[in-house]
């Protein structure tokens, strides 16, 4: 269990939820999906099976699990990639707005 003694400004809640990653900073606007491990009021930690580079701006949706509660929609910039395996990367996205 995560506590405040991780000296972070907000708590994170654990929810392991498919998000579809839109790459901004992509051309395309290439959409990837991927699953978002926590999240807090400032950021997130999203697994995916390519890296995304440090920098990258993204944008996040994350269907709700209940009609009575709106789906999220983010922007963010990823500020940390870690690779947790072969084929697994963790991502750290800081939450920049809230659509």
């Amino acid at each position: 269990m995560i506590n405040f003694d991780d000296k972070r400004g907000f708590y994170r809640m654990l929810i392991n939820s498919e998000v579809m990653v839109t790459i901004i900073d992509d051309e395309a606007n290439s959409q990837v999906s991927a699953t978002c491990r926590d999240l807090s009021a400032t950021g997130m930690a999203i697994e995916m099976s390519h890296p995304i580079e440090v920098g990258t701006n993204i944008r996040v949706h994350v269907e709700s699990a209940t009609s009575t509660v709106q789906a999220l929609n983010a922007k963010g910039k990823v500020v940390r990639v870690t690779e947790e395996s072969g084929d697994c990367y963790l991502l750290g996205v800081e939450i920049n707005e809230l659509d």
